[in-house]
């Protein structure tokens, strides 16, 4: 039995404009307990992951989680391309931080994997707020071992491949995590798609690993010569070849600096924010999604909060897309 009262001191918090009452995301109501969970019953639950201990050139990722709830203005709920209010298809709360410990990963890590699992392993999706990129490795871990180890895909966006073996003997590095997970089984190669990816990183012997692993990738020179929706078309049917679901890993970094400066790694020559959002929207419309992470929005970069809002119309977006999809299911259903 689903039990989702409010108390009228919180609604009023909670439906107060974007800059006043409680920061948590897109101003949904905060839980704090697996027993909340349980009675809520939620369709998607977010979590932050405010580590940044990984980062080989900015740090100020940890402050993302909180930016991303305090600092994006809110723009509404009600999707004016698909004419749906998003909020209405599907109950969302934002299900506070992993507590993480600066300096101890081990530690993070588990406290990432352990929040993110109590979401996944009660069919609810996590919307996991980094972070530097290496919290995609405990937290993917988590829905895989949630929903089915070694059958989930993973549709990943980013500038960089992050499938280096180590970074300065660091094996934990923001640069890692998608090699750890292959390695690990969570995720197999074959079921990798990388999209986005550009410039001088890694070497050539990395995407020779990746290549002996079955990987997928689409550089921005493909984007550029055959379209984002072209590329995105091809990523999904890639990505369809994994039996239980996708999660999307989100590197806000995957767009061009110009319009994303808030970020550890910045590359020239990414995506524009029209084309990311389309994108997000059309793979969450048409694959099952079992788990998100938004990463590497580092605030003390940012400049007028243009990484911010990206970043967080990249997981409203991904919301109306998995909406969409619920809406076209049960129209399908009662045809």
């Amino acid at each position: 039995m689903q039990k989702r009262e409010l108390p009228l001191g919180m609604q009023e918090q909670l439906g107060a404009s974007s800059y006043q009452g409680l920061a948590t995301f897109a101003q949904r109501p905060l839980l704090t307990e697996e027993t909340q969970l349980d009675e809520w019953q939620p369709d998607i639950a977010v979590v932050g992951a405010p580590w940044d201990d990984s980062t080989t050139n900015r740090p100020g990722a940890r402050f993302g989680p909180r930016a991303l709830r305090a600092l994006a203005y809110g723009p509404g709920t009600y999707h004016l391309d698909h004419k749906i209010e998003i909020f209405d298809e599907l109950e969302i709360v934002d299900y506070g931080d992993a507590i993480c410990s600066h300096g101890m990963w081990e530690k993070s890590a588990k406290a990432i994997r352990d929040r993110v699992f109590a979401v996944a392993n009660r069919n609810i999706i996590p919307l996991v707020l980094g972070g530097d990129h290496s919290i995609t490795f405990p937290s993917a871990s988590a829905v895989a071992h949630a929903v089915g180890w070694g059958e989930i895909g993973m549709i990943h966006f980013d500038a960089h491949a992050d499938t280096a073996l180590e970074i300065e003997g660091n094996y934990a590095s923001h640069g890692t995590p998608m090699r750890r997970l292959i390695e690990s089984g969570a995720i197999l190669g074959k079921h990798f798609v990388q999209v986005g990816l550009r410039g001088y990183w890694p070497p050539a012997e990395t995407f020779q690993w990746m290549q002996e692993q079955e990987m997928k990738w689409h550089t921005m020179h493909e984007i550029y010569e055959s379209g984002i929706i072209s590329v995105i078309e091809k990523s999904i049917g890639e990505a369809h070849a994994s039996p239980k679901g996708v999660y999307l890993s989100i590197d806000i970094d995957v767009l061009d600096p110009g319009f994303a400066p808030g970020t550890g790694t910045p590359e020239p020559g990414g995506l524009a924010p029209v084309d990311l959002l389309r994108a997000i929207r059309k793979i969450a419309r048409e694959v099952k999604i079992v788990g998100i992470d938004i990463v590497e929005v580092s605030p003390p970069y940012d400049w007028a909060e243009l990484t911010i809002n990206n970043a967080h119309r990249c997981a409203l977006e991904a919301i109306a897309g998995i909406a969409m999809r619920r809406r076209d299911l049960s129209n399908k259903h009662a045809d």
